[in-house]
């Protein structure tokens, strides 16, 4: 019988989740996708299959305010109702901060859970809806096998010089640290490009997850070397809400001349800031780029600029880059924002093809161009998957039935 395993990419206020068909000895077979929102209020969702058949999932309106735990139901009876109803041989997690310790899965027990929770500070508007997603999975999947994926694991390679900020070495040791995120998302880039180009895999390649949220990192032969965000997701470039990159100065000045609280400064920090705060119109660059608004237009002048900014930067970490890839749903789609990064980039080795780029073919470099750029679709609930299955043993694991 074929094994699935489910993927939980859980937040405030909703729940992303994928199903994997898991052979024994096979490639692991998407299933069914989908996502809800409106947890905590009135929810929404919908679930596709493979083939692309997408139908609304179905809520218990009698439940009143959507929990995690009610949504974990409602993906089940999805799940269900697209005829996935074989076993679920574990369950895997995307958990946004692993601290300075967890540098890999694993398996997710009561022990394991309190070291998670006590991460919450570091991670305050994640940790614990991430949390909420496993304690929903759990109560669902009492005696199946829970994997914990960090975003962070990925850039524990880092060297000391691109984990620390200038402050005292006690702050360092209690775990205030460049952590870097999206490492999921990088981790499968640099697999997939193992396999499409295997020779540019093993040298320096800069990868720009770009979307609502975003980042770059500077990999190594497959090992993150330096990464755009630090200590939480905020650093960096600017985001769909999020600021990016900020003087620590103008906190103090919020503070002190503004009276804002800590609170209202998270506030302006992760939800009205970024391309959303800059135009005043949206955090969807699709629509900031059908607007005539100047404001819409200085934001985008904006995200460029910073794109093009850490590129140099972890350019000259790695002492150039062979590679260039795009990814997210900005690097995979909006040809114009990488057409205004690349452009004027020839000293760097990059020479772009305009016609490749309009079309988001997977090389949009010049044929002639010294660094290759590629755009490349990640792909995190598969790199979750995967990880869930060496992590769970899942060829040998009980299953639960989706009836659970």
């Amino acid at each position: 019988m074929t094994k699935v395993v489910l993927t939980l990419n859980a937040g405030s206020s909703s729940i992303k989740f994928a199903a994997f068909g898991v052979a024994d000895g096979g490639p692991l077979d998407l299933l069914a996708s989908g996502q809800i929102e409106g947890i905590g209020a009135t929810p929404k969702g919908s679930i596709s299959s493979a083939a692309g058949e997408t139908t609304e999932l179905r809520f218990e309106r009698s439940l009143g305010r959507m929990d995690h735990q009610a949504a974990m139901g409602a993906i089940l009876g999805g799940l269900r109702a697209k005829g996935q109803d074989s076993s679920v041989a574990a369950v895997g997690h995307r958990v946004v901060h692993g601290g300075p310790d967890f540098v890999q899965p694993m398996l997710i027990n009561g022990e394991a859970l309190a070291k998670l929770r006590k991460l919450i500070p570091l991670a305050p508007l994640h940790q614990p809806h991430n949390i909420a997603g496993i304690e929903a999975a759990m109560k669902a999947f009492p005696s199946t096998p829970q994997v914990a994926c960090f975003d962070t694991a990925f850039h524990r390679s880092h060297p000391f010089v691109s984990d620390t900020f200038a402050l005292p070495r006690s702050y360092y040791d209690e775990g205030v640290r460049r952590y870097g995120f999206h490492g999921l998302s990088y981790e499968y880039i640099t697999r997939k490009m193992r396999s499409i180009a295997p020779r540019i895999a093993r040298e320096d390649v800069i990868i720009a997850h770009l979307g609502n949220g975003a980042s770059m990192c500077a990999v190594k032969n497959g090992r993150s070397m330096a990464s755009t965000m630090g200590f939480t997701a905020l650093d960096g470039l600017p985001m769909g809400t999020r600021c990016g990159q900020l003087d620590p100065g103008v906190l103090l000045y919020l503070m002190a001349e503004k009276k804002m609280s800590a609170d209202e400064i998270t506030d302006l920090l992760y939800k009205n800031s970024g391309l959303k705060g800059m135009s005043g119109i949206s955090q969807d660059m699709r629509e900031l780029e059908a607007s005539d608004s100047p404001a819409a237009r200085d934001a985008i002048a904006y995200f460029v600029a910073r794109v093009r900014r850490e590129l140099g930067g972890l350019a000259a970490v790695v002492d150039g880059a062979e590679a260039i890839v795009f990814t997210g749903g900005i690097g995979e789609h909006a040809w114009k924002v990488r057409e205004a990064v690349l452009s004027g980039m020839e000293w760097m080795g990059i020479h772009i093809d305009i016609e490749a780029n309009r079309a988001s073919a997977e090389i949009i470099s010049a044929k002639h161009s010294p660094t290759i750029v590629f755009v490349i679709p990640t792909d995190e609930e598969r790199m979750i998957a995967e990880h869930t299955v060496a992590t769970a043993g899942v060829a040998s694991a009980k299953a639960a039935s989706l009836s659970t």
